[in-house]
């Protein structure tokens, strides 16, 4: 008879997705326990009996995970995002035990998939050494059909929702975790009204989006466009040469005014979660007066990026996963961190004063290549925050967190994941 695993789940995405996962871990015959950081943690975890409350503060967190670990007799820990302390600390001592480490994350091909790795994720994940002639060489027997990226956020508001709901949790109930602090500078209860007003302010934000974004693409002129991302977000904080996003946004203001055509354009798209927490527009606004370009920058907060990318000349990115959006349209994009699909073949080299005159374009071929492997391995169509993307994750992560292999190991030994994406891609937003 096998042992059994156990597994022990740390923070997850905000919702009921973790709980489900424990739920689904247990029917398939597994001990499951979980260990919540605060209320927000213990609000969405159904099983009381296998909560743990860790109520200490950070410095004992390693001591505390090590002795969970020994009288569980944990096989597999299970987290979001490899970067928030709690999170780095537990994943390097069980590394360092030979234990499992299963990593979800936002997925590399949002909006509608999820990632699910081994070991680490975005600048830590295991494509960061896995070349395009690797890629080539396990595809060759390949035929999937290529499903086209949807160009919505089926799960949105539910998303913002969750973030509310969890930090309101965390707000008004957690007196049993006094010591908790949270892995980003705000605090909670700026947190709270950030994630509220958001939400709230959707259909307002909407209206002031379509105006912008109609005035671009009615503007008959050329134009760049600029993939913005959270300022706090572990992607941009842990895989980047950037602190701040006012630093990349001076460098790119400046390389346009120096070197792009006077009647070219440069738009700013704010990521689909921006809050507000930093003032992207007015810095914007200030550092296009200062380079004297006012009239050329346009900022559009949030919302699809397809319609503005099915004209745009040319895209920069720090290391946003929209730039796969960028690829698959194959158009010419310029990175300035540390992404998966940071190779040769697809992002120019080239200085942005040359790329925004003459710009080198990806190789198509090789990039919808890469798509396909990420499709056979470590994307899963879904969604964290929808009751109808969490059934669609759940159907096929489950058998593939049982599995002795990672994702891509899966491939190379020619037994990749099933997938049934035509079938299971929505056709409008659930």
């Amino acid at each position: 008879m096998k042992p059994k695993r156990v597994f022990l789940l740390l923070q997850g995405p905000h919702g009921p997705f973790f709980s489900k996962l424990g739920n689904m871990l247990r029917q398939a015959g597994c001990e499951v326990w979980r260990v919540g950081f605060n209320a927000g943690d213990a609000a969405f975890w159904r099983d009381g009996a296998h909560y743990i409350p860790f109520q200490n503060s950070l410095d004992q967190w390693p001591n505390r995970f090590n002795s969970i670990i020994n009288d569980k007799g944990v096989t597999d820990i299970v987290i979001y995002g490899d970067t928030r302390q709690v999170h780095a600390i537990a994943a390097e001592q069980a590394r360092e035990r030979g234990l499992t480490v299963h990593v979800f994350e936002e997925g590399y091909l949002r909006p509608y998939w999820i990632s699910y790795e081994r070991d680490g994720s975005n600048g830590h994940s295991a494509l960061m050494q896995t070349s395009l002639t690797d890629v080539r060489g396990q595809m060759t027997q390949r035929d999937m059909a290529i499903p086209e990226a949807p160009g919505l956020w089926g799960s949105l508001r539910r998303h913002m929702f969750y973030g509310a709901l969890y930090h309101g949790f965390i707000l008004f109930f957690n007196q049993g975790y006094k010591a908790y602090r949270p892995h980003r500078s705000l605090s909670v209860a700026a947190e709270f009204r950030l994630h509220l007003l958001r939400f709230l302010l959707l259909p307002l934000h909407a209206a002031e989006r379509f105006v912008e974004t109609t005035r671009v693409k009615m503007g008959g002129f050329p134009y760049h466009v600029v993939l913005l991302q959270l300022e706090h977000d572990a992607s941009f904080q842990e895989h980047s040469p950037f602190s701040t996003m006012s630093e990349f946004l001076e460098i790119v203001t400046r390389g346009f005014a120096e070197s792009a055509p006077k009647h070219h354009r440069l738009v700013f798209k704010a990521h689909p979660l921006e809050d507000g927490r930093v003032p992207l527009r007015k810095m914007i606004r200030a550092m296009a007066r200062d380079h004297g370009i006012t009239s050329r920058v346009h900022y559009i907060r949030g919302g699809k990026l397809a319609r503005l990318l099915d004209h745009a000349r040319t895209a920069i990115t720090v290391n946003s996963t929209a730039g796969q959006q960028v690829l698959w349209r194959g158009i010419p994009l310029k990175l300035f961190g540390r992404a998966i699909y940071d190779k040769p073949e697809l992002v120019s080299d080239q200085p942005l004063p040359e790329f925004f005159v003459h710009p080198q374009r990806s190789d198509n071929e090789a990039y919808a290549l890469f798509r396909r492997y990420l499709l056979e391995t470590s994307q899963i169509p879904g969604s964290f925050y929808s009751a109808a993307g969490r059934r669609q994750v759940l159907r096929q992560v489950v058998d593939m967190m049982l599995s002795p292999h990672d994702p891509y190991t899966l491939l190379k030994l020619g037994r990749p994941a099933p997938r049934e994406y035509l079938r299971m891609l929505p056709q409008k937003p659930r």
